[in-house]
């Protein structure tokens, strides 16, 4: 790929990463975060049995042989062969990521890991042809934050998993149910299984209960920062950070395939963004949306000044199909402004949060 992890950028507008197919699909891991998880580090709340039977029914899943089925269509197998496909059903920060890392951890074998939104932007750069190619006769296919609110990527989604299951590959996956939603029907197991309908028996549900162990205020507000602190916190960055209009990003955004942001931000430890507005564009939304789900993995923290960035997006586009997302992504921005900051220091008079 064109940009190295040791790369400093003055510029996100300058780097141009050109990412081969093989190196696509090798970005496909757990975030650094969960490097090191294990069924075994997984602490269940013990307020909530489900998620001790949770690890339990991850590690039975792990240790499960799978035969081959013969096509997407083919018969339900008989009980007595373990069924491919495991999905974890459960609301916001109880633990459904780190037991799909843990399960990717255990797994032997070429294995990939990667969100709903990683595998459909490499879908989307490869041609689906050679994306079947490329991940068949994988032992594991983890899939984290699988999306329901895009009929197409999610029907395209369920035929490449029906044809990777079709060639022994094993498929975990887990929801996108945000905090907002758990009042609205907690649980998205049946939302899932209706979409995916033809691999819909194939798959274990298991439903883990509990509370946000991150404790997560989304009602709070990302940092904003005067022109003054702005060149302050970037002056204390330690490592590669860039600087950008938030506008010139957008543009630049428009130039690089969502697959390849994962190298657009590699070495970077922030990015900073100026003069960050209101979006009027549903399709700079989305991308926005990717790239913070790309600096969230990686835990790059963001600068900004502007309007915070938990208000950027307006409320038709919050109302709308793509909901989920865009609360996503304010609640990743709020944490990576609020990582920004100096610890132990108070906020200078002249930088503001959102009102």
């Amino acid at each position: 790929m064109t940009v190295e992890p040791t790369t400093t950028a003055a510029r996100l507008t300058d780097r141009q990463p050109g990412m081969t197919a093989a190196e696509l699909v090798g970005h496909l891991s757990p975030p650094p975060q969960f490097a090191g998880a294990s069924l075994e580090n997984y602490v269940p709340d013990e307020r909530y049995p489900s998620q001790a039977a949770a690890v339990e029914a991850m590690r039975v899943f792990s240790s499960e042989s799978v035969a081959p089925t013969r096509g997407l269509f083919s018969r339900k197998p008989a009980a007595s062969v373990a069924k491919p496909g495991v999905y974890l059903d459960g609301g916001f920060g109880v633990g459904k990521t780190h037991l799909l890392a843990a399960l990717w951890h255990r797994t032997r074998g070429r294995k990939y890991f990667g969100t709903f939104i990683e595998y459909t932007a490499i879908v989307g750069a490869l041609g689906y042809r050679e994306a079947v190619a490329h991940f068949r006769g994988a032992s594991l296919i983890a899939i984290d934050e699988f999306e329901l609110d895009d009929p197409g990527d999610t029907m395209v989604m369920s035929r490449l998993l029906g044809e990777l299951v079709a060639s022994g590959s094993r498929i975990a996956a887990t929801s996108n149910t945000p905090p907002h939603a758990l009042g609205e029907g907690r649980f998205a197991a049946q939302d899932f299984l209706r979409e995916i309908h033809a691999l819909a028996d194939r798959f274990t549900t298991v439903r883990i209960d509990g509370e946000d162990y991150r404790k997560r205020d989304i009602e709070g507000h990302a940092v904003s920062l005067d022109d003054a602190a702005f060149t302050a916190a970037v002056g204390r960055e330690p490592g590669d950070v860039t600087v950008d209009s938030f506008d010139e990003a957008l543009r630049h955004l428009a130039t690089v395939h969502p697959s390849r942001y994962v190298g657009l931000i590699a070495g970077l430890d922030a990015v900073g963004l100026r003069d960050v507005r209101v979006l009027d564009n549903q399709t700079d939304a989305l991308r926005l949306v990717a790239l913070v789900d790309r600096l969230y993995d990686a835990q790059v923290r963001i600068h900004a000044t502007g309007v915070p960035l938990d208000q950027i997006f307006p409320e038709g586009m919050l109302s709308g199909g793509y909901r989920k997302k865009y609360l996503r992504a304010v609640s990743r921005m709020i944490a990576l402004t609020s990582m920004a900051q100096p610890p132990s220091s108070e906020l200078p008079a002249t930088q503001h949060a959102g009102q």
